[in-house]
């Protein structure tokens, strides 16, 4: 069995452990007070949507974009919710390229357990910046991801260009 370390992880997993909280993290993230929001990598607070950090990124900068109402069915959000969502789809967009450059994106949202989500109870979009070549010899050969950023580092990075785009 090949063992990785990723001591970093155990803040993390426990506050898992030790949270008490709607069972919901989008919404336990937005009904937190402002002053957590770093800690619980909330970039964005919209009055219909939201832009949080993903704790387990499928590559640096993967954000998602949720409403703030909690919904697991698309077809009942409102058109005001998607608009903002819209418009915050493309403010993320613009936000990562500036801040990492990606040569491309994938953008998308999976409805329902069977589809792969993770969360299928809050409506969520993701955003994944690409870069050629990101699918090199550790995710084929050794099945290892490696991420080169910490979710902070990368918080304040985005929340930085964010603030600048405003």
């Amino acid at each position: 069995m090949e063992i990785l370390w990723a001591p970093w992880r155990l803040s993390y997993v426990q506050k898992v452990t030790e949270s008490k909280g709607s069972g919901c993290f989008i919404c336990d993230a937005f009904n937190d007070s402002p002053e957590n929001d770093k800690k619980n990598l909330l970039l964005h607070r919209g009055k219909k949507a939201l832009v949080i950090l993903n704790r387990f990124p499928y590559n640096t900068a993967h954000l998602m974009i949720c409403p703030v109402r909690h919904t697991g069915d698309f077809e009942t959000l409102l058109p005001e919710e998607m608009a903002e969502i819209d418009e915050l789809l493309k403010k993320s967009i613009r936000v990562i390229r500036r801040a990492y450059n990606p040569d491309g994106f994938n953008v998308g949202l999976n409805l329902g357990k069977p589809s792969g989500g993770s969360h299928d109870t809050h409506i969520h979009y993701h955003i994944v910046p690409r870069w050629n070549g990101d699918t090199n010899f550790m995710p084929i050969i050794g099945g290892v991801k490696v991420i080169p950023q910490s979710l902070e580092e990368t918080y304040d990075i985005l929340k930085k260009f964010w603030s600048d785009n405003d």
